[in-house]
């Protein structure tokens, strides 16, 4: 019984390290808005985050949330990538594995997107997805 809990704890943890690698990916040209954006709102990019999360909404059923916060809460993930530090809520965890955070700019507007492999379907926007 004490080996099964040992090995599912150690199972879990891996679990976890796996995630944490493959969670969010920040391009090189979201990373440099990020920090134009968080310095420009009184952000510190070097100790201070940003929250990614995922809320009911859109024409697709759920949407993307995205906010400089300086507070990290009890439930948060917390992952990095590209010099980028990442918070992540409990809720949105699931739905945001493997999604790279890019920006992009045009004639339509300019933005940050949202690639996530988890998405089914997506609207014209690219705000809102479906599982």
């Amino acid at each position: 019984m004490v080996v099964q809990r040992q090995y599912l704890t150690y199972i879990c943890t891996n679990l976890e390290l796996i995630y944490i690698r493959k969670m969010i990916k920040v391009s090189d040209i979201a990373k440099k808005k990020v920090i134009e954006l968080m310095s420009e709102d009184g952000f510190n990019p070097e100790n201070d985050y940003v929250r990614v999360g995922v809320k009911s909404g859109g024409c697709s059923g759920l949407s993307y949330d995205l906010k400089f916060d300086k507070e990290q809460l009890e439930a948060d993930k917390v992952f990095e990538d590209n010099g980028v530090k990442i918070i992540v809520d409990k809720k949105s965890f699931l739905y945001l594995i493997g999604t790279t955070l890019e920006y992009k700019g045009g004639l339509n507007g300019a933005g940050f997107v949202f690639n996530n492999p988890n998405a089914q379907r997506t609207c014209g926007c690219g705000e809102s997805f479906s599982l």
